[in-house]
């Protein structure tokens, strides 16, 4: 194993409740056959994240049944109704005694982000200060890989449906862009309308 594969977790928020897609947790969505989540899973471990935590909230018991995790740091997420900001301070609070020194974190409802995105902004690595993000098309979007050094300041900025938003911004200069958007598409899984992007 090498070193990056063991400092850099994959982190997943997979906890949505999917509101605007009549009550639908997103984790539990269909694609190709299996569960949205098994398929975020997928492509993580196969840009290199060999440690993944996916923190879960919407119906987790029915996703904990229903799709294949196994290897995975389950991470249940009770405050998942606050939004995105509590899954990204659920999961990094689950990295903190791991050998994890880094968090690659991805979207559940992003399938048009596959492995050759998530490998780049992996192969952006550097170590515990790195902030590294995905670009499309020079606007900053996920995955998103934040060092070490940067948890703590993350987690207290995390709130509501911000996630790491405004440390990111406060943080803009540091942040290495990635330019994925010649090989991933970073539409979201939202609406009813947005379900076509499922195969």
């Amino acid at each position: 194993m090498t070193d990056k594969e063991d400092t850099v977790a994959g982190l997943l928020l997979a906890a949505g409740g999917g509101r605007r897609l009549g009550g639908r947790p997103k984790a539990m969505l269909e694609h190709r056959g299996r569960p949205l989540v098994e398929h975020a899973v997928g492509v993580l471990r196969t840009a290199g994240c060999t440690r993944v935590h996916v923190v879960l909230g919407a119906q987790a018991a029915a996703v904990r049944e229903r799709a294949r995790l196994e290897g995975c740091v389950l991470v249940e997420n009770p405050e998942w109704e606050q939004g995105m900001g509590s899954s990204l301070r659920a999961g990094l609070d689950s990295l903190a005694g791991t050998p994890a020194r880094a968090a690659l974190v991805s979207l559940v409802d992003q399938p048009g982000i596959g492995p050759e995105a998530v490998a780049r902004v992996l192969a952006a690595h550097k170590g515990e200060e790195s902030l590294v993000s995905a670009a499309y098309d020079g606007v900053r979007g996920h995955p998103v890989l934040f060092g070490a050094a940067h948890w703590a300041g993350i987690a207290a900025t995390a709130t509501g449906d911000r996630g790491a938003r405004a440390y990111l911004k406060a943080h803009e200069e540091a942040i290495t862009l990635v330019e994925c958007g010649d090989v991933a598409e970073a539409y979201d899984i939202d609406t009813e309308g947005d379900l076509g992007h499922l195969e």
